[in-house]
């Protein structure tokens, strides 16, 4: 059931499932021109090693990546191509994590690439399209991950999660796995548009816990759907919405979200013009509040 947004001037409601905002009420769309973006990701102040991955990347036949883990990418974008943007949270340890979010990112971005790249248009038969795509993209990742188990016994029980946002003219495409988010900025207001699939999460949304206790549940880490992992068979969680001019998105993991507060999320991205200092300030107010895991933040500025 869809829940409230997050507004700035009210007190602070945590939605627990994806709300679509409803399109702008004056006619017409108007066209996203330029998507301006920017991906970031840190260690954190207490882990040893950064076990998270992101990707920003326009979507050609040749895959423009200007970042897989730094500076901010700028296009016009009055040509069709899809902009794709991903954060993986490896887990596993002894390096396995790490491993693990960057075989599923390359995995998914090439499997994208290659099944994709004459997408130029998001129609309702297209979007069915995309959408299916992307479930099978990270059912390949999913595949590929065990795969290389099976060559490497060393690395077994190795999993991620993936939340990937796919951006096509004025649609947003969403395939996601695990407890790193997306959210979106609309009108001063903050969407969180993935659920959370770990065991804490469910006892909410079947009615078992209340989202306060949740907050501070001992469990709330227990992650029950990941690529990887124990057992084959991720199952992925996808969404198509209509983007409008001046809407703001965000990728992170848990390493943000489990130190800022959402409202203070928001505060921040409507707040920042510009996504790189967004994605420098949020993740220097998470260490400031601890930094307790990795930290990795993609946001992007949707503009006419």
């Amino acid at each position: 059931m869809p829940m409230p947004p997050i507004d700035m001037t009210a007190p602070m409601t945590v939605p627990h499932a994806p709300h679509a905002p409803a399109p702008g009420q004056s006619g017409a769309r108007r066209p996203i021109r330029k998507i301006r973006s920017h991906g970031q990701t840190d260690q954190g102040r207490l882990r040893k090693s950064n076990e998270d991955q992101f990707l920003v990347a326009r979507l050609t036949q040749a895959l423009q990546v200007p970042q897989t883990s730094v500076p901010r990418e700028e296009v016009q974008c009055g040509n069709p191509h899809g902009h794709l943007f991903v954060v993986a949270d490896g887990v596993g340890g002894n390096t396995a994590g790490e491993h693990a979010s960057a075989l599923a990112v390359n995995t998914v971005a090439n499997f994208v690439r290659d099944t994709l790249n004459g997408c130029n248009q998001a129609g309702e038969g297209e979007g069915e399209r995309v959408l299916l795509e992307f479930q099978r993209a990270l059912k390949h990742a999913d595949a590929c991950i065990f795969h290389e188990v099976g060559q490497r016994p060393e690395l077994r029980g190795m999993a991620t999660t993936l939340t990937l946002a796919y951006c096509l003219c004025n649609d947003l495409f969403i395939a996601h796995a695990g407890d790193s988010r997306c959210y979106l900025m609309r009108k001063n207001l903050l969407y969180r548009l993935t659920r959370d699939h770990t065991l804490v999460a469910e006892m909410v949304r079947r009615g078992f816990l209340d989202p306060e206790e949740a907050a501070k549940h001992n469990l709330r880490h227990v992650v029950t759907n990941v690529v990887g992992g124990s057992d084959p068979g991720v199952q992925v969680e996808v969404h198509k919405m209509p983007l409008e001019v001046g809407d703001r998105l965000l990728l992170c993991s848990d390493g943000l979200t489990e130190m800022v507060p959402e409202a203070e999320i928001l505060n921040i991205l409507h707040a920042e013009a510009d996504p790189e200092a967004a994605c420098q300030r949020l993740i220097a107010r998470a260490n400031e509040r601890g930094g307790k895991d990795n930290i990795t933040v993609v946001v992007a500025h949707f503009e006419g």
